[in-house]
């Protein structure tokens, strides 16, 4: 049977469909464009989107697992909604859904808040379903890399409670273990949660003493404040995901994304290797 990636072609999803070609799972990926799915001829492309109720059903044909991840958009809900009907409908009840840390509390910023709508589809919809809560992507800060290169200053209003950001490809290695894990599995297995977090939990000055170290000059990091941060975002963004944004970055500052007691462990345990850190990135990023 074949597993159906949802978000293929994305900074997570192009990982998980390069896991799964390595455990030599058999892959199809949903995209609207198929000529940006530069994948192994081996993985099966569908072409269509979470809207399109017929290109659903043809994608969904002969599945057996889902690896299901929404883009933050204003129809989030919606495609997650349809998205998981249709896949009930097919017959398919195995799915590995990313959602976000914490999303079941930061119940005010609307992509959280429609991750946990999806979770309790998921669990009352009786899927057999492993939900990945990651926190922020280390690989997000390539946004900010030339405001730190260019101006010294560390702009991600962080806060000081701390986040344990993570690397894609940890994020993308443990959802195909999953989704391995589920479709080899004689019966369909229990729902269950797994936070996906970093090696280090940052704070906005220890991030900046981290680009300080790696370039060799001083970088400060810009404060808790986020409305530069929501200004800067919209010139590149709609407004409305510009706060979005803002109100995230509030959580950040407010309540941190703090790992649970045994949460690395679990990772360093289930990849067989150290989780990926910041300051790896972050050397590449000023290379």
């Amino acid at each position: 049977m074949t597993i159906l990636v949802i978000g293929a072609t994305g900074r997570v999803g192009r990982h998980v469909v390069e896991q799964l070609v390595a455990r030599n799972a058999d892959v199809r990926v949903l995209t609207r464009d198929p000529a940006k799915a530069a994948f192994p001829s081996s993985v099966g492309v569908a072409q269509g989107d979470l809207l399109d109720i017929d290109a659903l059903r043809t994608a969904f044909t002969g599945v057996s697992t889902l690896f299901m991840l929404n883009a933050v958009t204003g129809d989030e809900f919606t495609q997650a909604i349809i998205t998981l009907n249709i896949a009930r409908e097919a017959g398919v009840d195995r799915v590995v859904y990313l959602s976000v840390f914490d999303a079941d509390r930061a119940t005010n910023v609307p992509h959280f808040a429609v991750k946990h709508g999806a979770e309790r589809m998921l669990e009352t919809m009786g899927f057999g379903a492993t939900i990945l809560r990651p926190t922020y992507f280390i690989d997000n800060e390539v946004m900010v890399r030339d405001v730190i290169l260019q101006h010294g200053v560390y702009p991600m209003p962080i806060g000081s409670k701390g986040v344990a950001m993570v690397d894609a490809r940890d994020i993308a290695e443990v959802a195909a273990i999953e989704l391995v894990r589920r479709e080899q599995a004689p019966g369909k297995l229990p729902l269950e949660t797994i936070n996906i977090v970093g090696p280090d939990t940052l704070t906005g000055e220890s991030a900046a003493a981290i680009w300080s170290d790696i370039l060799g000059r001083p970088i400060v990091y810009g404060g808790d404040d986020p409305s530069g941060f929501e200004d800067n975002i919209a010139t590149i963004m709609p407004r409305w995901t510009a706060y979005e944004m803002r109100l995230m970055a509030e959580r950040y500052v407010s309540d941190g994304m703090i790992p649970d007691d045994g949460d690395r462990e679990r990772l360093t345990a289930m990849l067989g290797r150290p989780l990926h850190s910041y300051r790896e990135t972050a050397v590449a990023l000023a290379a």
